[in-house]
């Protein structure tokens, strides 16, 4: 696969990269030979970047993730590791103190000096002048300190990141983190690209399929997306099954179209699930997409276009 510049860093990354959280069991029992497997098939296949936290699996996602490179004895300087602090079984916690700590507990469970990449996770379910004044000021002493070579923050509502950006010193964070806003479904993260790219700030999307909307299967019944939503992505999800297509892979491949993102996260949890996205990612680069299915998809889910759901605390 092609390689993509994230923002400024200078980090080069896969336009696939590995969501690690379903190997602490989030989404079911994945055995460690089974982790091991998914992790060197995707390093064999040219995925390079991962991403994780210690919220996923109460810790177990990290642990996991750290042992798989290890037991393939892969340099560190060969992958782009990313984590996250603030958001923990136990609740959401911003504070210096505790991101500090923090670092250094998922640097020691991802058997590591340093991550590539430290977000805060999820800001939006605390005060964001607290991420402001306080956890963004702790991060930068955690990057000086070299445990982390760069900053992001994540989260779901995309006004978080002109509040946070426009209210700290240039150059504080360097990457962001958006889920379910770009794909088939709601493509709101194009209006803030110019903003994002104006500031230096690289992009990550994840959650292509929207946390299961866009699949055979569908949502979880957790999924906070309203009913009229669950219902048009049914709808396009029967559509593309009716033809014979799959629209986990439709979605998959528009949201891999736009080069100015430049990773598109998804959960693998297997072999063949990275062999799938990985296919998927160099079918759309060297024969496009399916643009008659894609329009047909597009016109189901039209009178739901940039729909979503709320996400955090009141903010100001």
């Amino acid at each position: 696969m092609e390689l993509r510049d994230l923002g400024g860093t200078g980090l080069r990354v896969s336009p696939v990269g590995f969501g690690a959280s379903p190997l602490g069991h989030v989404f079911g029992d994945v055995p460690r030979d089974v982790a091991r497997a998914a992790v060197r098939r995707a390093l064999d296949l040219g995925v390079n970047f991962f991403d994780t936290s210690p919220y996923y699996g109460g810790t177990g996602s990290e642990s996991v993730l750290g042992d798989c490179p290890r037991a393939a004895a892969v340099p560190h300087d060969r992958v782009v590791v990313a984590t996250k602090c603030g958001r923990y079984k136990e609740g959401f916690d911003f504070s210096a103190a505790r991101v500090t700590r923090g670092v250094d507990e998922s640097l020691a469970r991802l058997g590591l000096d340093y991550v590539d990449i430290l977000h805060c996770h999820d800001i939006e379910f605390t005060s964001l002048d607290q991420i402001v004044n306080e956890t963004i000021p702790a991060l930068q002493k955690i990057k000086e300190s070299g445990k982390a070579r760069f900053i992001g923050i994540t989260g779901l509502p995309l006004s978080i990141y002109t509040y946070v950006l426009d209210r700290v010193p240039p150059g504080s964070v360097d990457v962001i983190l958006s889920y379910c806003h770009y794909g088939i479904n709601d493509t709101s993260l194009l209006d803030l690209l110019p903003y994002l790219k104006s500031k230096g700030v690289g992009v990550i999307s994840a959650s292509p399929l929207a946390m299961g909307l866009l699949t055979d299967n569908g949502p979880p019944e957790w999924h906070p997306a309203p009913k009229e939503l669950k219902l048009a992505c049914r709808a396009a999800a029967d559509h593309c099954r009716k033809k014979g297509k799959n629209i986990t892979k439709l979605a998959m491949q528009y949201s891999l179209m736009n080069k100015e993102i430049s990773t598109v996260l998804v959960g693998m949890n297997s072999p063949e699930q990275v062999e799938e996205n990985v296919a998927s990612a160099i079918e759309v680069s060297t024969s496009g997409i399916d643009d008659e299915l894609l329009h047909e998809v597009e016109a189901i889910l039209e009178p739901v276009k940039n729909m979503t759901w709320p996400s955090g605390i009141q903010q100001p």
